[in-house]
């Protein structure tokens, strides 16, 4: 595949999901959930996991993870109840998960109530294998720690979220993107 046609798939993606956030910023939009489901149809993005699932105190990392007297905690967290969507796509076709996140997010960005409470990338986030295995829960995920990315929004809207995202790379051919999304809200007792 050239460089030239790849460009210009994901610019038509990217505007694709621009055009999307752009409807998602109307008071009759619905919430950032549709972005997920686009992703999710893209041809570039082959879902390997999701799920859905009521949570109580679920962590968000604010900082990059360290080890700290032994045990694997994040320099800053929040802890939020909600429903929790988790997605995990392997990105194909020659694109890398970093480029598609930076094209998810900019989308998430420009519309009406988002912004960013963290981000870091490459070395900066610390251990790979520590947000694969210990944050996240997803083996496939650890790869080289010179192409992991992180980023946590607030999208506030007639409901409050975090979008978390973080991008990794084994090689060019096992990129990886995970992204949850949290609504945040009381959660029903059972």
């Amino acid at each position: 595949m050239t460089s030239h046609f790849k460009s210009g798939v994901f610019l038509v993606l990217t505007m694709c999901l621009h055009l999307f956030t752009c409807g998602l910023a109307s008071a009759a939009a619905p919430g950032p959930e549709i972005l997920l489901e686009q992703l999710d149809e893209s041809p570039h993005a082959k879902q390997i996991a999701f799920s859905q699932k009521e949570v109580v105190d679920h962590e968000i990392g604010l900082g990059a993870i360290q080890k700290v007297r032994g045990k694997w905690e994040f320099k800053k967290s929040e802890r939020l109840s909600g429903n929790l969507l988790r997605y995990t796509w392997q990105i194909v076709d020659g694109f890398t998960s970093a480029e598609v996140a930076e094209g998810l997010l900019d989308s998430v960005a420009k519309g009406e109530g988002a912004s960013e409470l963290f981000t870091c990338k490459r070395r900066a986030c610390g251990q790979g294998a520590q947000w694969a295995n210990h944050v996240f829960n997803e083996r496939v995920l650890y790869g080289r720690q010179d192409f992991q990315n992180y980023w946590v929004y607030a999208i506030q809207r007639e409901n409050a979220y975090r979008l978390v995202a973080y991008s990794a790379a084994r090689t060019a051919d096992r990129q990886y993107l995970h992204v949850e999304l949290l609504r945040i809200g009381l959660v029903s007792q059972p």
